[in-house]
């Protein structure tokens, strides 16, 4: 069967240096889409784009173009949402995909637990502040990855730094979980008449090296054996390239995706209530760190 074409679609990825970003990016670039990948480190963004632009070529495509933004900071978010508007007038799709994991409690410049920065909040600011553009298409679509790991999730709403008890794993599952209660109430925000359509994405378990970035542990050990098992981050990859290039009568707004299917979320992920709590705790997150935050140094992003 042949790929659904995204021929004339500009498409945003983020983590789009390695694992399942730059997957991701490839397959929308494979598909003839205009690709604009977003990284944090200058050689590897580069090193990607060059990839992206040989899959481009061959599908006859334009060629990709990539942002430099440290998505752990909400000011780098937002100067990333104000650089893109002012060079696009639309967003066709926007792939969420930009993740991290860390063993340790660490704090980015801004105050905030690094996992809940770089996988929820960012794309929750992200995702808003380019709303207007995504509105602008025809067809816009925002997928964001999730994981399974969020069935094992709930959301700390007094502590949601782990401040107390910190476990790299309870910061995995609840970022991930917040992924499917932000993607939920985006879909309930706009209502079943928008033009955008929001989907949450389980890549299930892939081969990529998110787990092992930040040095040696017994949690990156862990990552480094169990990631053996699992699959290409091309095949995820082609099916959230595929929901992207869903018509738009054939994507129902605010499901789970697994495998191309629409499948049960956790049972956390339906509290309708939760997720309006957890929208308004991540808009109380994102203006205090524009605001100046806590000073404190923390790691940066890393792709999926």
């Amino acid at each position: 069967m042949a790929k659904s074409s995204l021929a004339g679609k500009f498409c945003v990825v983020t983590g789009a240096t390695s694992g399942i970003g730059l997957a991701v990016a490839l397959s929308l670039a494979g598909r003839g889409g205009r690709v604009l990948g977003i990284g944090r480190d200058p050689g590897r963004a580069e090193a990607a784009r060059a990839l992206v632009a040989e899959a481009a070529k061959a599908a006859g495509g334009p060629e990709p173009r990539y942002e430099l933004a440290d998505l752990s900071l909400m000011s780098e978010v937002a100067g990333l949402a104000r650089r893109i508007g002012e060079v696009e007038s639309r967003i066709d799709v926007l792939v969420n995909c930009a993740g991290v994991y860390v063993d340790r409690r660490l704090l980015t410049a801004e105050g905030l637990e690094t996992q809940f920065a770089v996988k929820h909040l960012a794309p929750f600011f992200l995702t808003r502040s380019l709303l207007p553009l995504l509105e602008a298409a025809s067809e816009g679509r925002v997928v964001t990855v999730s994981s399974d790991s969020h069935y094992y999730g709930w959301i700390r709403w007094r502590d949601p730094s782990l401040g107390r008890c910190y476990l790299g794993l309870w910061a995995y599952e609840q970022s991930k979980l917040a992924n499917v209660l932000f993607s939920y109430e985006l879909a309930r925000r706009l209502g079943p008449g928008s033009r955008v359509k929001v989907a949450v994405a389980d890549p299930g378990l892939a081969n990529t090296s998110m787990g092992e970035k930040h040095g040696p542990s017994l949690a990156s050990l862990f990552w480094s054996l169990r990631r053996r098992c699992g699959t290409p981050p091309s095949v995820p990859a082609e099916a959230m390239a595929s929901l992207a290039a869903l018509p738009q009568g054939q994507l129902p707004s605010g499901l789970y995706w697994k495998a191309g299917k629409p499948v049960a979320s956790s049972r956390l992920s339906y509290r309708e209530k939760d997720a309006k709590r957890l929208w308004e705790l991540s808009e109380s997150l994102v203006d205090r760190a524009l605001k100046g935050g806590t000073r404190v140094k923390g790691p940066s992003e890393g792709g999926s």
